[in-house]
């Protein structure tokens, strides 16, 4: 039997064990991060997600594990992401199509990531180039917009795909300039810039890595970058801002967790990517990528998403994409 005086130490222990027990269930991480992402191995979201997962490991305190989820315009991943338990340990590198575009373009989502998901930080912004080939004389973006305007819709320009950023962007240029001209959609940049370089369609708005191995030999001639600022790698490329004052067209990357993760959570997930964004040697690899690291935390991220959705929408709509 049980003494009087153990019974006693037994209800004293228990509550401090049970606080014991609470203090080690907020401890985070205790093991690995997932930071899933809506794109297949080798292209810009997956090397910007692989270079900050390595980076991010020290100061996070656990390994940061990158996914590939492929599929429905990046909605599977942020859908996956959105119905995982709000712990921290599944992320989601999310950019401008899935979280801003998809929601005009999709009719019937699963998911509003306005809704499902914590923004944490926006990692990177990349702007994209304006270029052209032989099909076109053009030297600069005012040259190319007057042979657009002479030619009265019978311009043809390339995109990665329907709905893309670089469909997007050329969409934007256009209508920001009054000018008609004939879309021709591919499966990815490089086969579009295969037909571009070959002289079968005009220009095509496109990212840096996809593009910048056909700048170095000449084979395509780039005329101006879609973000605000000139690119430090490039700086005699003037901006399409320079000639169509306003415009700005990026792809932006950043962090986000499901609905509900706690505050301290979302603010050390935060915290360790500053520290990484911070390291010299990821600031060159993401400018090497034309990428921009950014700062800007959770409220300004979502601020930034709630304004790029709002923006697209009224583009998908006035030039009637859909992505069926």
């Amino acid at each position: 039997m049980l003494d009087r005086r153990t019974l006693l130490a037994a209800s004293l222990g228990a509550p401090l064990l049970g606080a014991g027990s609470a203090i080690a269930q907020e401890a985070y991480p205790t093991r690995p991060v997932r930071l899933l992402l809506a794109f297949a191995p080798g292209g810009g979201t997956d090397l910007i997600a692989r270079t900050l997962g390595a980076a991010m490991t020290p100061s996070l305190g656990q390994t940061l594990v990158v996914e590939n989820r492929p599929g429905a315009g990046g909605n599977i991943a942020t859908e996956q992401v959105a119905s995982a338990r709000p712990d921290g340990y599944t992320l989601l590198m999310g950019n401008h199509g899935p979280m801003s575009v998809n929601v005009s373009l999709f009719r019937n989502m699963r998911v509003n990531p306005e809704t499902a998901l914590e923004p944490i930080g926006l990692v990177a912004d990349a702007p994209l180039i304006v270029v052209v080939g032989p099909a076109s004389k053009a030297t600069t973006l005012p040259e190319l917009l007057a042979e657009i305007r002479a030619a009265n819709g019978r311009v043809n320009y390339a995109s990665a795909s329907n709905g893309s950023a670089s469909h997007l962007a050329a969409a934007l240029m256009l209508q920001m300039t009054g000018l008609q001209a004939e879309h021709v959609p591919f499966r990815g940049a490089a086969p579009a810039l295969t037909d571009v370089v070959a002289g079968h369609l005009h220009f095509m708005v496109t990212t840096l890595p996809s593009v910048v191995g056909l700048m170095n030999s000449n084979a395509v001639r780039p005329l101006a970058v879609t973000g605000e600022a000139r690119m430090s790698l490039f700086p005699n490329i003037p901006t399409v801002a320079e000639t169509i004052p306003t415009y700005k067209a990026t792809a932006w990357y950043g962090i986000l967790a499901p609905k509900g993760t706690p505050e301290p959570i979302r603010a050390h997930i935060f915290a360790s990517m500053r520290a990484a964004l911070s390291n010299p040697d990821v600031v060159r690899r993401l400018r090497d990528e034309g990428a921009e690291p950014s700062s800007m935390d959770g409220a300004g991220f979502a601020a930034l998403i709630k304004w790029e959705r709002e923006r697209w929408a009224t583009v998908v709509r006035q030039a009637g994409i859909t992505v069926d």
